[in-house]
Formats: C-alpha cells, sequence, structure tokens
C-alpha cells in the first residue's frame, strides 16, 4: 500500500500544477471566443498568464491582464461582475466533481520582464556578465 506523503510547502502538488494549467486553458478559451454573454467584456482582450490552485482544489487564482495594459480597474470590474459565468464556462471543460471558485489578480509578470531586461541592459551589468 502507497504510503500518503503530505506536502510540507515546497510547492504544488502535481495534482495542483495539473488543474491549474487545465484551468487557465479553459478561462482563456472562454474569454478570447466571448462565451459570456457580456458585450462589455468580449470587447476586452484578456491575457491569462497563470492560474494558482488552492491545495483542497476549491479556489482557483487566475493572473490577469488587458492587453495593452491599460483598462485595468474596467477589466477587473466585468470579470467581477461574471465571475458566475465564467466558473460555470470553466466546469464545463472539466471533469472535476466541483467547479473552483474563481479570483482575479494583476498578472505583473510583464512587468517584471521590463525591469530585468532593463537591468541586464545596464552596463555594468552587462560588463559583470561577460
Amino acid at each position: 500500500m502507497a504510503k500518503n506523503r503530505i506536502q510540507d510547502g515546497a510547492g504544488p502538488s502535481q495534482r495542483q500544477l495539473r488543474v491549474s494549467e487545465v484551468i487557465r486553458r479553459q478561462l482563456s478559451d472562454v474569454l478570447s471566443r466571448g462565451d459570456v454573454h457580456d458585450p462589455e467584456l468580449n470587447r476586452m482582450v484578456i491575457t491569462v498568464g497563470e492560474v494558482r490552485v488552492s491545495p483542497d482544489l476549491k479556489v482557483a487564482t487566475a493572473y490577469v491582464v488587458p492587453l495593452g495594459g491599460n483598462k485595468v480597474e474596467e477589466m477587473f470590474e466585468l470579470l467581477e461582475r461574471n465571475q458566475s459565468e465564467l466558473r460555470r464556462a470553466v466546469a464545463k471543460g472539466l471533469t472535476m466533481k466541483y467547479s473552483p471558485e474563481l479570483r482575479f489578480r494583476l498578472d505583473e509578470t510583464f512587468d517584471q520582464l521590463d525591469e530585468t531586461r532593463r537591468l541586464f541592459s545596464d552596463e555594468t551589468v552587462r560588463r559583470d556578465t561577460e
């Protein structure tokens, strides 16, 4: 009989990672196809960079950013307003007993990439790396 391993906080489990990726793809598809019955949300182009799922798979936090990085407040307002419809649409593509609650946060990795590029273009850093 296999041992049950309790996660020691080193990172997400393989199951969490798999579920996160499936939810990310489903949410991206729903937003790109315009499956939501809100014309304002369908007009926005939203990038889903990452989804993180809680260990009990009940809460999924989606890290999103609008195309161009502007109208962030409007995007969050529209996503929150259509949260239940998005949850139902995402759940159609899942083979889970329960559909996780969707939460939305701003994806700041693009800003971090710009800062990293700026640092690498600095003369002193470039000299140290070569």
